[in-house]
């Protein structure tokens, strides 16, 4: 029977996508561990810098499901994974398969080497979808060749630059996304939009992003703080984008500490930050157009409101649609 690689590829394309903008500074990534008959044993991600990569996590999982020891499910910390795996794999692993969105890392940084570890575990087959191109943490693809383990490039190879783009960004210059809530019916005024769940999801973006950008009009009307109190993380510099500079400064994210607030009539300031997030509707919209990689939106199911992207003609490709409690959640790029 053949195997459909991008099958389980996809399913860690998927798993990747739930921590899009969770994981600067680093890419994010997926994992998925196949079985030698086919059966999934795990589908993980890395979820946070300085946190295990996506395939410890898969690894770990796997483990466990192959062996019931909970041992493992008691460790957190990338290294000390790598070391109950290497000292108890005893073989399991050597009949399964392995699909990684990125090419395993190479180096010792803050965590271990992703390579080293499969190659030493003898996992047979390794699917790899994009190669990394940080000189740093490249080569991994060696590593496991040269240990004797069969490697497949590009699988799935599209899906997983996209995938992977905002890190590109990050490493050239910066990575620019648009983000927006709505409902049904197109609105996005009206008061409170999206979920809890989803609005400690954007709060979780806040606590990693350099820079958030808003635009003047909203801030003499919402009075907002623009932190990421939901998830009890730093709060981002600010750009206000206006062409008045007076401002009610008594407005809560005036006073948030440890914070950088410009007010420009432009977006020069962007050069000095790698990740930015902008927030806005159909003016902003329009004015970040040109400098917008990617845009994400949270749909929420229900009507109200009563303005919207109302004049805006543009189309999308849906890069990844997944689900936040109540909303779904869209990552797209603009058709050119």
């Amino acid at each position: 029977m053949e195997i459909d690689h991008s099958f389980y590829m996809n399913l860690a394309i998927d798993e990747a996508w739930k921590y899009q903008g969770l994981t600067y500074p680093n890419p994010a990534v997926g994992c998925t561990v196949r079985g030698e008959h086919g059966e999934i044993l795990a589908v993980e991600s890395h979820h946070k810098a300085g946190e295990p990569h996506a395939e410890v996590n898969a690894l770990k999982s796997a483990y466990y499901k192959l062996t019931q020891n909970k041992a493992i499910l008691k460790l957190h910390d990338s290294e000390k994974i790598h070391t109950f795996l290497l000292q108890n794999h005893k073989n399991i692993f050597k009949n399964c398969s392995l699909y990684s969105t990125l090419e395993p890392c190479s180096h010792v940084g803050k965590t271990p080497s992703c390579a080293n570890l499969i190659a030493n575990l003898g996992i047979k087959n390794i699917y790899i979808g994009a190669e990394d191109i940080n000189a740093i943490a490249a080569k991994g693809n060696e590593i496991l060749a040269k240990s004797g383990l069969h490697v497949t490039l590009h699988v799935e190879e599209q899906k997983c630059k996209d995938l992977l783009l905002p890190f590109l960004k990050f490493m050239k210059n910066n990575f620019v996304f648009f983000k927006w809530a709505q409902r049904l019916n197109g609105t996005t005024d009206g008061g409170i939009v999206s979920s809890e769940a989803s609005r400690k999801n954007v709060h979780a973006m806040r606590n990693v992003c350099d820079l958030l950008v808003i635009g003047g009009n909203t801030v003499r009307s919402d009075r907002p703080t623009l932190d990421a109190r939901l998830v009890n993380g730093k709060a981002p510099d600010i750009l206000i984008l206006s062409r008045e500079k007076d401002f009610d400064r008594t407005i809560p994210l005036f006073s948030v500490t440890n914070r950088k607030v410009t007010i420009a009539s432009d977006f020069s300031v962007l050069k000095n930050y790698k990740n930015i997030m902008i927030e806005g509707s159909e003016k902003m919209y329009g004015l970040s157009r040109d400098i917008t990689d990617y845009y994400l939106c949270y749909l929420a199911p229900g009507f109200g409101g009563k303005e919207g992207f109302g004049n805006i003609e543009d189309k999308f490709d849906i890069l990844n649609a997944g689900k936040e409690a109540e909303d779904i959640i869209l990552w797209m790029k603009r058709r050119i």
